[in-house]
């Protein structure tokens, strides 16, 4: 059996394309679905494994930056991932993988960047969890904020079509502060994020609401309302989509507002900012539920640009032996900020614990205790995480 690795051909080979995907997690794609992908997909970012003329696996990118320390880069977000069950461990998903990330790198980009579905495949190609995140399942009825100022602002339920012109400008000013948030064109806000379809099996359909304070936009959230009645007493729960405030004002507002929904007795939410202060802002912290997930897996395709365009906490520098198996165009040492070097090594790591380190978003020191990172120079690991420190952790808002 022979199966050819190759950019998809057409339109029609990329609906091929996403039902395939769907079948490889267990799931039929509707026609609806096919089209929004169409919407937002460019042909030339879908990769196919074709097997006498049927496509059998699947990798595709969708364009986009990422927020990173300092600025941003171009980083391809992966997605439609998957294997028909048919060709599995026959090296289908190994092949998407080299083609999609030298790809990558000609195209000029120096990061990719996904959300796995199994947390153990990723990291033989070279990506390394950077941005974990909370998952919220919060009884509400025992919710209270610590030293409770009072509401502050207000907040109005929206249309699809305010919430389109609202929302962006907001995301965007946030994004500009932290790191892990990708950009979202016109066509993404409209077709993915405030889409407006089906939603997991028993939720109702999206809600839109605004926080403003003085007139001005200031945070908002889309949520859903998974409806349920036992002998007439509502035990219904609202499933948070994203929610962001601008201000710590507007994230207690924001969160105020979506645990006081009537009829309801549990909030969730599959993406928490660990920022929000959600954990330390409330009287009972341990009925949010909290418990920490992967999140954002990052990739570092071209170290040099990758390390040149971050910022750094202070101006000490250190070498860094890098080794990428993978992609070996990166081998070698770096100097943080600056670019290849002839010195000897502070530290020695991988590409996928470099990627980790990189938005400053899993401590150095938790990477070393995990024996992912080798000192050289004593000191080295404390020095490291001075550099790589963030003043908050980066946060990616969505799965894609």
């Amino acid at each position: 059996m022979t199966v050819e690795i190759r950019p998809c051909a057409d339109e029609g080979e990329l609906a091929d394309a996403f039902r395939a995907v769907y079948a490889a997690f267990g799931e039929q794609a509707e026609d609806a679905d096919v089209e929004r992908a169409k919407a937002t997909m460019p042909v030339d970012r879908v990769l196919v494994a074709v097997d006498s003329g049927r496509v059998v696996g699947v990798a595709a990118a969708w364009p986009c930056s990422l927020s990173v320390p300092g600025g941003e880069l171009p980083c391809p977000g992966v997605t439609w991932v998957g294997v028909l069950p048919t060709h599995r461990r026959q090296g289908v998903l190994t092949a998407l993988m080299r083609f999609q990330l030298d790809d990558v790198h000609e195209r000029g980009e120096p990061l990719a960047a996904l959300w796995a579905s199994e947390s153990l495949i990723y990291g033989r190609y070279g990506y390394g969890i950077s941005a974990p995140v909370h998952q919220l399942d919060a009884v509400k009825s025992r919710f209270a904020f610590r030293d409770d100022p009072g509401p502050v602002g207000s907040l109005r339920i929206v249309t699809r079509e305010e919430a389109a012109e609202l929302f962006p400008p907001i995301y965007e000013r946030i994004r500009a502060q932290r790191s892990g948030l990708i950009s979202r064109s016109k066509t993404w806000w409209w077709e993915q994020r405030l889409y407006v379809g089906p939603g997991p099996s028993g939720a109702g359909p999206r809600f839109f609401v605004v926080y403003e304070r003085d007139g001005r936009p200031e945070g908002y959230a889309f949520y859903r309302i998974r409806e349920k009645w036992e002998q007439s007493v509502p035990q219904s729960s609202v499933l948070v989509v994203e929610a962001f405030g601008e201000t710590a004002t507007a994230t207690r507002e924001v969160w105020r507002y979506l645990f006081g929904i009537d009829l309801t007795e549990r909030v969730e939410a599959p993406y928490l900012d660990r920022a929000s202060g959600l954990w330390l802002g409330v009287a009972d912290p341990r009925r949010l539920r909290l418990k920490l997930a992967d999140g954002l897996w990052l990739r570092l395709v071209d170290v040099e640009a990758a390390l040149r365009a971050r910022s750094w906490a202070s101006d000490d520098s250190l070498v860094l032996e890098v080794r990428d198996s993978f992609c070996p165009w990166n081998e070698g040492r770096y100097r943080t900020g600056e670019g290849r070097a002839d010195a000897d090594p502070d530290l020695v790591l991988s590409a996928a614990d470099l990627g980790s380190a990189y938005l400053g978003g899993v401590d150095v020191y938790a990477l070393a205790a995990a024996g992912r990172i080798e000192e050289r120079t004593a000191g080295a690991i404390a020095r490291a995480d001075a550099l790589f420190r963030t003043p908050l952790p980066p946060f990616c808002a969505e799965e894609f």
